[in-house]
Order: C-alpha cells, then structure tokens, then sequence
C-alpha cells in the first residue's frame, strides 16, 4: 500500500511539473510586443543596390591632322586675332617672314597663321591671303565664316586701294594698321573739311580710327555727321555748317638711311620667293628723308618677267619714280605717278633694278607718305 502511494505521489510530482512548463510557455506567448523577443534571431543584411547599366565611352572622335603648308609674307602686313582689317591687330610681320598656313576662312583672302614675332614669341593669328606666297594652293580647311565685305549690310563704305588707318584726321597722326583693297567698312563721321573719314575701328581710340577720303567709295558722304580731332561731333552734317577748310600740319619724315647701295628692301622675283612685295614709307623735303631706294630682281625660267605696279599717295607735296638698272638710270621706261593701278612693266631675267622715289626740293615744308605694291603678273 505504501508502496502504491509512493508511486502515485511520484507521478503527480511529475504531471505537476509538465503543467508548470505548458503554462510558462503560453505566457510568454501573450508577451507584451516590448518584451524581449525570444524567437528566432536572424542578422539584418545592409541594403544592396545593382548598379544601373550605363554606357561604355566611346573614345572621343580623333581631329584629322592638319599639314601645316608653309608661306612667304610678301609684304610688311598685320597679324590679326580674327579674319578682317578691322580686327585687333597682334603686331606686324616683316617682308619675307616665314610662316605656316593651317587654316583660312570660306572666302580665301584670309589664311590662319602659326608665325614667329620679330621679339622671338610664336603664336597663331590670321593674314591676308594675297600677301602670303606658297608654290601651290594651300590644301587647309576653313575654319571661319569668311571676313566682312561691301556686300555686308553692316557696312557703308569700302576701300579703293590698301590705305592705312590713323588715330587722328591727318598723316602726322600715328598709324593703327592697314584696310586692304575692297575691304568692306562702317563709317561713322568725317572731318570739317571732308577729307578724312571716321570708321569703326577695333585697335583705335574707342574702336574708331580715320582714313584719307580719297580711297574710300561710299553713298552716304554727305550724310555723316562732323567729328573733331578728339572724337566729339561738332555737327550732325555738312548740310547744317559750312565751314572754312582747315589746313593740314605736316612734320618731316625720319630719316631711314638707305641708299643705292644699301636699299630700304630688296626682294627677289621667282615662283620660289616672293611673287610680290608692299612697301609703305614717308619722304619730305626740304627737311626730313627726300628718297627712298627699293630694289627688286627678277628671276624667271623666261627672258622677261612681267609685273604690275600699285603707287598710292598722302600728302600736300608731290612724289617722283625713277627706275635704274644695274647702277645705271633709264630714261625711256615710262612713268609712274600717285595714283596709278596696274601699272605694267617688263623687265629682263636676272637683272637687279631699283626704283628712286623722291621729293623735290621747295622752300616750304612738303610731306608724303606713300604705298608701293609691285607684283607679277598673271
């Protein structure tokens, strides 16, 4: 009997046991959510994002190769930042400077440079084409639009010859650059008299700049407003004043020391060198330098070599051409005067001849300035 108890007493300690686990369990079940979860843990894993696809890079489209073409400057010209005379000048090359061609604009009268400056700089600018010598059409692609011209509607006047551009109304005034000939411009005044005219100029004073009226063509002359010396309008037209003529003031030219034997330039005629030459200088007399010695020498397969003249004059006094050849004066050449274009010559092969342009004596003051352009013929 005892025996019986004692196991019936170890049973129920037994179902006694499992009931209290059974009841734990199911309170922890009904756990307020701020309880400890007491499940299964599993680690949260940092977000990961797939890359977008995205493009390879093609590599970037290789620049054809320019061939630089190498040229002669045939005369003294300005370097300019852009394709057209009233373009800021970058400085001057001298005759037969040496230069390479990379480029030019749609119109080919310009050719993009790479040049080297009298002070040793290099640097890249643009050149009027018809100054620049090569032995055959440079092969270069455009790389601008083409320079402005008297078709421009911008534009009211345009040039009849290459003429230089001066701060002031007069020649004693200093010299900005060149406009070459045909060159479309905006004129914007002229002097009490008439016979110089303002323009829109880059390098000048508040972008102006004047040129001689003389070379210059336009319809609207008599409609330009009066300008003084230091850029004021003193009268909308020559309609609405009329005022006396003003006389211009003359200052001797320097002296620049040339002679027979040691000309100012010397440039030598073949399909290798130069196939022409510009040459700008000033004589006065009876003070100042009165000649100027200018010495060419053809070289041609042929016996002759055939060349046009271009003699442009400013000035109240009066310029003389003497032609030599071989140290000896000819006097049955012709004659060459301000103001002629085309002016033909035929000289003989391998012969050195000079042109002596001088100014008479007088007893007053006369001054000149002048432009020479000799160039083959076509």
């Amino acid at each position: 009997m005892r025996k019986n108890s004692t196991t019936l007493l170890f049973l129920f300690l037994i179902i006694s046991f499992i009931t209290a686990c059974s009841m734990e369990v199911a309170k922890l079940d009904d756990a307020d959510d701020s309880a400890p979860d007491m499940g299964l843990i599993t680690a949260t894993l940092p977000l990961t994002f797939t890359p977008r696809a995205s493009a390879t890079p093609l590599p970037a489209t290789a620049q054809p190769t320019v061939e630089p073409v190498s040229g002669k400057v045939t005369a003294q010209i300005n370097v300019r930042e852009n394709p057209s005379t009233s373009s800021e000048s970058m400085g001057m090359l001298g005759i037969n400077s040496e230069v390479e061609i990379i480029g030019k604009d749609a119109n080919e009268k310009w050719y993009k440079i790479r040049f080297i400056s009298p002070n040793g700089e290099s640097g890249e600018g643009w050149g009027a084409a018809e100054y620049i010598l090569t032995e055959s059409k440079p092969d270069v692609p455009v790389v601008s639009g083409g320079s402005p011209s008297a078709g421009d509607e911008n534009t009211n006047g345009q040039t009849t010859q290459q003429i230089n551009v001066r701060i002031g109304p007069g020649i004693d005034f200093a010299v900005l650059g060149l406009l070459n000939n045909e060159d479309g411009v905006v004129l914007t005044g002229k002097n009490i008299d008439g016979s110089w005219l303002q323009i829109e100029f880059v390098s000048g004073n508040d972008n102006k700049g004047w040129v001689f009226a003389n070379y210059m063509k336009s319809d609207i002359l008599d409609e330009l407003p009066l300008i003084d010396e230091s850029g004021e309008e003193i009268a909308e037209s020559t309609q609405t004043v009329m005022a006396a003529t003003a006389a211009p003031t003359f200052f001797p030219a320097p002296d620049d020391g040339d002679s027979a034997e040691e000309p100012s330039i010397s440039v030598e005629f073949s399909a290798t060198n130069s196939r022409a030459f510009d040459y700008s200088s000033d004589l006065s007399s009876p003070e100042g330098d009165a000649e100027d010695w200018i010495a060419f020498h053809p070289n041609s397969p042929d016996d002759r070599v055939n060349l046009l003249i271009d003699l442009s004059c400013e000035g109240n006094g009066s310029l003389y051409v003497e032609l030599w050849q071989g140290g000896i004066k000819l006097d049955k050449w012709g004659e060459l005067e301000c103001g002629d274009s085309d002016y033909a010559l035929s000289m003989f092969r391998d012969e050195t001849y000079q042109f002596r342009l001088y100014s008479k004596y007088s007893r007053d003051l006369t001054y000149i300035s002048y432009n020479l352009q000799v160039r083959a013929a076509p």
